[in-house]
């Protein structure tokens, strides 16, 4: 239990709680059961046992009756069949417990609970509780029942046991909660709906608490403790810049988005702000413009991406941008090699004479070491740890007489992080909770948005019609597979095959293809093809969901659109619709759908709005499936609570938290003793948000 589930306390077994009870306090007769019922509870005795088929197909059955009518009970397990006839003989009364399912017009139940009917006290059962188990758990005889045992023997032996309080009276009473042992207890044995109910309710608002506490602690203790450099005045680079070299014209959003960064940095505190905005809403103009007000003020600043292919990209647009004026910037990847050239960076560097740095994690390397690092840029924050966020602190020049061990011994950069993944709010404040939060949410003018259809995989002639009608219009179109090659397992469009099929229905066209397998050198040859237009059509497979930027690209194909997530379609679909013409994503997939993929390509259909993809997205996958969540530095893990079901209580819990910080600052109230204790508790086996340094 401890390898399969990380369970190594008590404690961690009581907070193991079942992902659903099913009432087994009623029994039900043969006669009444229905194929549309979840799960029932039948009694009676076997009245004998035949065997069915052959190899794969081979199976037990025990027909089973109550008195009241015939149903059978399945078992296709050969392995198991003669225990089975030995542990259920004939004649003997048994409790069974199972889903009815309708086979060939009769009422089976399939690898059925069977229990002695003198060994279960029914009414004494109520709502038993299922734990989530794996396989191999399984097959060493560790299943849902074992777990309830070990609880329920656990609970035994806390009876008359003192549970102390996490939270303060004071809260406790506010809001009406349940004590935390009756809580923990009912959330395994609720004698009652109502019960379960109301212990669900103190778990998940104790869980969003104590994380919104610890969040919000931090960022109290970082702007009370954390100086920043003050860039007093906007100079010669970035005024050059808006009245000579700007692309376009800046958005609404993007005036104002500046603006709160011009404030945070000349505020004497270090900046700490998230930059959310679509794809294509201008975040990387804003990057720089941000960067040559911390080279207005001589200091130097640094892009990290989580790619090398994302910050060769960004190393390009920043040498176009900033095409004549006297800015030295450079390019520090895995793929930069020569000792003598990666000397000449370094060197660079520490000497000030580069002012801009791109790179990706060799940033973070030891002997990267900057002159006067004023500025930090982390784009796609969520592929970075909080850890790496850390170290960047240390890049900072060290402050005057520094000697303590805290927070005041450097004067860290400021730090602007950046997402093209918009973030629903609730998560917003449950991952970036200690981060000022600014939203570009215009497209610069003349971008259209895109249009996007849905195309089932048999009417591929008219998707060729389609593609082919903007090519000849002089565009060019992506085709992007979810594998590189067919395989056996899984009935996908696979790109080999795929791009084939293209070579021979437009051989008068020239096509590349793109994949994660290819080496880095090949690839970037096939990527650069496509973007001089020497070819028409990239097959890709997901390699080109980032940093990948034709503007002449028109059309967005995605085969088996159903095998991506809302946020990968959403960033795919973002490769489009860069230039001024009128761009269109198709999604292709089978015709037969279930009725949440249905829901899912609707929503991409309808919307081109990122927040407002992210947040059915959130509903559909929840906040621990979403990409980067756990490396994001969510405080505690969430046992119970769900973030894209429970937005008011994590709004509460932000509240609260916030009027206990209020109230005891030095955290020495006596009545709050137990919870700050508690709360070191839990960091300690997280994320200490008070000693991120």
């Amino acid at each position: 239990m401890e390898s399969e589930l990380g369970i190594t306390t008590f404690r961690g077994l009581l907070y193991y709680f079942p992902y659903k009870h099913i009432d087994r306090s009623r029994l039900y007769h043969i006669h009444e059961l229905t194929a549309d019922m979840p799960f029932v509870q039948i009694k009676g005795e076997i009245l004998s046992f035949e065997e069915e088929g052959v190899g794969r197909k081979r199976r037990l059955i025990a027909h089973f009756t109550d008195g009241h009518g015939v149903t059978d009970l399945v078992w296709f397990q050969a392995t198991t069949f003669k225990w089975i006839k030995r542990s259920y003989p004939a004649g003997k009364q048994f409790i069974v417990f199972g889903r009815p399912t309708l086979f060939n017009g009769r009422i089976n139940i399939a690898h059925p609970d069977i229990d002695p009917a003198d060994e279960l006290q029914l009414g004494a059962m109520g709502l038993q509780p299922y734990y989530n188990t794996t396989e191999k758990m399984k097959r060493g005889g560790l299943n849902s029942r074992s777990i309830e045992r070990f609880t329920r023997t656990l609970f035994e032996r806390l009876q008359g046991e003192v549970m102390p309080e996490t939270l303060p009276q004071s809260i406790i009473d506010r809001l009406l909660l349940v004590p935390l042992a009756q809580s923990l207890h009912d959330l395994h044995y609720p004698a009652t709906a109502d019960a379960l109910r109301r212990a669900t309710y103190r778990q998940k608002f104790e869980e969003l608490f104590f994380i919104q506490l610890g969040i919000l602690r931090y960022a109290r203790q970082r702007q009370q403790q954390v100086f920043g450099h003050v860039f007093s005045h906007v100079g010669n680079l970035f005024n050059t810049f808006y009245q000579h070299n700007l692309p376009f014209s800046l958005t609404e959003a993007q005036k104002r988005v500046i603006r709160e960064m011009r404030h945070d940095m000349g505020s004497g505190k270090q900046m700490n702000r998230l930059l959310q905005g679509d794809v294509g809403s201008g975040k990387t103009l804003v990057a720089l413009m941000t960067m040559l007000i911390a080279l207005d003020n001589d200091y130097q600043a640094c892009l990290m991406a989580p790619t090398e292919i994302l910050a060769e990209q960004h190393y390009a647009t920043f040498c176009e941008f900033l095409n004549g004026l006297p800015v030295k910037v450079a390019l520090l990847t895995g793929a930069v090699k020569g000792k003598k050239k990666r000397t000449a960076i370094l060197d660079g560097l520490s000497s000030g004479d580069i002012q801009i740095l791109i790179g990706t994690h060799a940033v973070l390397e030891d002997n990267v070491a900057f002159h006067r690092l004023g500025l930090v840029v982390i784009d796609e924050q969520h592929r970075f740890g909080v850890a790496q966020r850390a170290r960047l602190w240390k890049k900072g020049p060290q402050a005057q007489g520094a000697q303590t061990g805290t927070f005041a011994d450097i004067t860290p950069p400021h730090v602007l992080v950046m997402t093209a993944t918009p973030i629903p709010r609730t998560l917003a404040m449950t991952l970036y909770g200690d981060l000022d939060v600014s939203i570009i949410d215009e497209l610069p003018p003349g971008r259209k948005p895109i249009e996007t259809r849905h195309f089932w995989q048999e009417r591929s002639e008219s998707l060729y019609r389609g593609m082919r009608a903007e090519i000849a219009k002089g565009r060019q179109v992506y085709v992007v597979y979810p594998l590189i090659q067919e395989s056996e397992k899984m009935d996908l469009q696979d790109l080999e095959n795929g791009y084939q099929e293209l070579c021979h229905v437009f051989p008068d066209l020239t096509i590349s293809k793109v994949h994660g397998k290819m080496k880095s050198a090949e690839k970037d040859a096939e990527m650069e093809r496509f973007v001089s237009g020497e070819t028409q059509i990239l097959v890709a497979t997901t390699v080109i969901e980032v940093g990948v930027n034709v503007p002449n690209a028109s059309v967005m194909v995605i085969m088996n659109a159903e095998r991506f997530g809302l946020a990968q379609l959403h960033q795919l679909r973002g490769r489009v619709g860069r230039g001024a013409e009128q761009s269109y994503c198709i999604l292709v997939t089978k015709y037969n759908l279930s009725q949440e993929t249905k829901q899912r390509i609707q929503i991409m259909c309808d919307t081109t709005d990122g927040f407002e993809i992210a947040e059915a997205d959130l509903r559909f996958r929840g906040p621990g499936d979403l990409e980067g969540t756990q490396q994001s530095g969510m405080a505690f893990d969430l046992h119970i609570a769900n973030v894209a079901r429970d937005g008011q209580l994590v709004q509460l819990a932000r509240d609260i938290a916030n009027e206990i910080l209020d109230n005891d600052p030095g955290q020495n109230l006596p009545e709050n003793a137990q919870m700050w204790r508690h709360l070191k508790e839990l960091a300690r086996d997280n994320v200490d948000w008070s000693n991120i340094s």
